[in-house]
């Protein structure tokens, strides 16, 4: 079962914390992706659970492939700093989503 460990995929996470900012700080100065509140507002929900996939998936990689975990983390400090980099992902994710939602939502058309 080690074919499915991915091991720390540092720089995807990073990427998808860029894309997450872009697309919020792009409907806070623009106001609108599309033109359209429905559109932005599937977009934003999708990117959403997309950047929040990633944490979700990391996190059930160390907990059922141990073994992998083990050889990808060497002390607790960086298990710690593996684990706010997550957090902060899936914060923006959920950042994400909120916007999505409410810009689907929030406006009579």
């Amino acid at each position: 079962m080690d074919q499915h460990w991915r091991g720390r995929n540092i720089k995807t996470l990073w990427g998808i914390v860029v894309l997450g900012i872009a697309y919020s700080s792009l409907l806070y100065y623009q106001h609108t992706l599309t033109g359209t509140d429905r559109v932005d507002g599937i977009i934003g929900v999708v990117l959403g659970l997309y950047i929040c996939s990633h944490p979700a998936a990391n996190l059930l990689d160390m907990l059922f492939f141990r073994r992998g975990a083990r050889r990808q983390f060497p002390s607790k400090r960086s298990t710690l700093l593996w684990l706010a980099l997550n957090m902060l992902v899936l914060l923006i994710g959920w950042i994400v989503i909120f916007l999505g939602t409410t810009r689907l939502v929030g406006r009579a058309d």
